[in-house]
């Protein structure tokens, strides 16, 4: 343990945060006087680091090398500033930072400016906390070398990270290996140099101006102007605390969309999250609010971004559903975005995460497109090739890679309301859009089941026993093939995933989540009638379950 507290006392000398040097004294000082439970809290802080991998940094706010703080902010600068410079050889990379409402995320930014800035890069600053797909935006727009995004998107309160883009050759798309690799190695560096207070700083970075702002609302609004259907349109939005309300209502205004009926208790940013557990629209009761004022108001659709409003949520009126309001799959909204993209398409791609629903292969064959299935993630769907739409499951779309090479929940929802309104001015419903799919390509439906724990090492062995004995059948329904990702498979990069496909043509994969400590299995099934599909899926669900008991 003196290992530990000695560790501490050096993290104290050089933590420039008052409130994270007072945490770390209080801690320690309970360490001295032999609290176990505070020794314990210290190991956890500083027998290891947060990896920096392909989604960056993201941790628990806190003292300590691994938590999210400005000293581990302040060496990721360093080290990401040192990457791009032996990148760019005799040229001066220009990086762009942005950040969102949540605590620190303002604090974390202007560190990674100064130190960029510091370091003798060109570094400019959004002008204010502003959602993720803007910087993604501002990355390519400004034509820069890097992006560095301040964010944990929808992870609960106490969360947050460093998101980081790379333009040039990667296109304003996420990091994916080797140079996660080669930035953390650098970053490595830094921290065994020891003090971050002696890191060269420097004021002398740019605000980005307003016109940035403006051009990704132009874009944005150009994605799907206001058709007739539009007018009178009753809905309503929610924020979920988040930072998307200022620029999703300037989108909507320069679209010609009626402004929606907001959420008043979730429409400013405000990184608490008081009114939700954990402020991601997916989560169970995270939309209670806005399907209260949806009922308040009779409203005909129901849309949500998550904090950083990258991810788009929907929910339609539903008399059998409770309360009378449905909130939509992450892959009935992809869908239906994705057949909107295939009907103007004449050449290019679909792609989604391979654990997203295989509707999407379908439209595309229908279409006569290219379906690319990735890994999870948008630094994969984005890097498609000839890419006209990408989606995956977890309420993530990108509808227009022109523009924006990530997930938008921005412009996800203004494609939406264009096909919503389209559909309004025939008389028709989301519902009635759905039904169509269904007649046209089939009947697919999907299900997850996600197990957070506590202890990340019961999902390493969850997975090895999978591996080491596979099922012969999933329920009663037998198992054709398993497709272990790690051999790599279809061309794909390895990954920590199995895909077990059963004989009726069912599907169930396997996986650790790349953001949180849970495992996830996805459960996709096809039938002839929306009723048929669904019987199939329960089926499968109560296997997968037993599966998974098994196991555990």
């Amino acid at each position: 343990m003196n290992a530990f507290v000695a560790a501490g006392r050096a993290w104290l000398a050089q933590d420039p945060d008052a409130t994270t040097r007072e945490e770390l004294t209080e801690l320690l000082s309970r360490v001295e006087q032999g609290d176990a439970e505070a020794a314990a809290d210290l190991e956890d802080r500083f027998s290891t680091r947060l990896a920096f991998g392909t989604a960056g940094l993201r941790g628990t706010l806190g003292a300590g090398p691994n938590r999210m703080n400005r000293v581990l902010v302040a060496q990721a600068a360093a080290g990401f500033a040192a990457y791009l410079t032996e990148r760019a050889g005799d040229a001066t990379p220009t990086v762009v930072v942005g950040y969102d409402g949540r605590r620190n995320s303002d604090v974390f930014a202007r560190d990674s400016v100064e130190i960029f800035a510091g370091a003798g890069l060109r570094a400019i600053l959004l002008p204010r906390m502003l959602p993720t797909p803007v910087l993604a935006f501002a990355v390519r727009h400004l034509g820069a070398d890097a992006g560095v995004m301040v964010t944990a998107s929808h992870n609960p309160p106490d969360d947050n990270g460093y998101k980081v883009y790379l333009g040039g050759a990667d296109d304003g798309a996420q990091i994916v290996s080797p140079a996660d690799a080669e930035i953390a190695a650098h970053i490595q560096r830094v921290a065994d140099d020891g003090d971050v207070t002696i890191l060269p700083r420097s004021v002398g970075y740019e605000n980005a101006p307003e016109s940035l702002v403006e051009a990704y609302i132009a874009a944005t609004a150009a994605v799907a102007p206001a058709p007739a259907g539009a007018e009178g349109l009753r809905w309503v939005y929610t924020a979920m605390h988040g930072v998307g309300w200022e620029t999703v209502s300037r989108v909507l205004a320069e679209a010609g969309y009626p402004e929606p009926v907001v959420v008043e208790a979730q429409i400013h940013p405000d990184g608490r999250f008081p009114t939700v557990a954990f402020p991601n629209p997916e989560e169970p009761g995270a939309m209670d609010l806005a399907f209260e004022t949806a009922r308040a108001v009779d409203a005909e659709l129901v849309t949500a971004n998550d904090p950083d409003a990258d991810r788009l949520a929907v929910a339609i009126p539903d008399a059998e559903a409770e309360g009378g309001w449905r909130r939509l799959t992450g892959n009935e909204i992809g869908l239906l975005l994705g057949w909107r993209a295939a009907r103007s398409a004449s050449t290019g791609s679909l792609a989604c995460s391979l654990v997203s629903s295989p509707g999407l292969q379908v439209v595309a064959e229908h279409y006569g497109l290219d379906f690319r299935a990735t890994l999870t993630g948008f630094k994969w769907i984005s890097r498609a090739p000839g890419l006209v739409y990408g989606f995956e499951e977890a309420l993530g779309y990108l509808v227009n890679p022109d523009t924006v090479r990530d997930k938008d929940g921005i412009s996800a929802a203004v494609a939406f309301l264009g096909l919503v309104t389209a559909a309004r001015a025939e008389g028709r419903t989301v519902s009635d859009l759905l039904q169509e799919f269904r007649d046209t390509f089939g009947a697919f439906a999907s299900d997850q089941i996600s197990v957070r724990v506590t202890d990340l090492s019961e999902i390493g062995a969850i997975m090895a026993s999978l591996r080491a004995q596979p099922p012969s059948a999933v329920g009663e329904v037998a198992v054709e093939r398993i497709d272990d990702l790690l051999q790599g498979v279809d061309g794909l990069p390895p990954g920590d995933v199995l895909r077990i496909w059963l004989a009726d043509g069912s599907r169930l994969i396997v996986r650790p989540s790349g953001t949180e400590p849970k495992l996830k299995l996805y459960l996709d099934v096809r039938g002839s009638s929306a009723k048929k599909a669904r019987r199939r899926l329960d089926a499968l669900r109560a296997g997968a379950e037993a599966l998974l008991v098994s196991l555990r």
